[in-house]
């Protein structure tokens, strides 16, 4: 069984997490969106040393990590595991109904799902992205 949010948050302050992997998510998001860490802490709607925060190993809470996502474009769920909080299903992407899609693309989100490391998977959809534009753009 699974366990509550609110349990496994509890768990999750209590566990030391590695900031490095969070911090060179971001700072990749930052080179790509040209933006200093002060432009994406307010555009994101949060105060002007919070990514500064991060990089100097604070642990940011669950709410910093879905801002920080939604400025970035990423899903919420890849800051929060690279952070060390508990995913949320409201971001869960398996939970698109794949009934409603072409079997070819439950095919390519079934493989990209099974990509465990969350920088590899957006790297791999970012380039799968790029391509469809270039080929198919209108």
């Amino acid at each position: 069984m699974e366990q509550p949010i609110a349990k496994a948050r509890r768990t999750a302050m209590r566990t030391p997490h590695d900031p490095e992997p969070l911090i060179a998510r971001i700072k990749d998001l930052l080179k790509k969106h040209n933006e200093s860490y002060r432009e994406a802490s307010l555009r994101s709607g949060l105060d002007h040393q919070a990514i500064r925060r991060i990089f100097a190993g604070q642990k940011p809470q669950m709410h910093i990590c879905i801002l920080l996502a939604d400025h970035f474009g990423v899903n919420p769920n890849e800051f929060l595991q690279l952070a060390g909080w508990p995913t949320l299903k409201a971001f869960d992407a398996s939970a698109v109904d794949a009934e409603n899609l072409p079997p070819e693309a439950t095919e390519i989100a079934m493989a990209v799902a099974r990509i465990s490391e969350p920088g590899v998977r957006r790297e791999v959809t970012d380039a799968m992205v790029t391509l469809l534009k270039k080929y198919f753009s209108d």
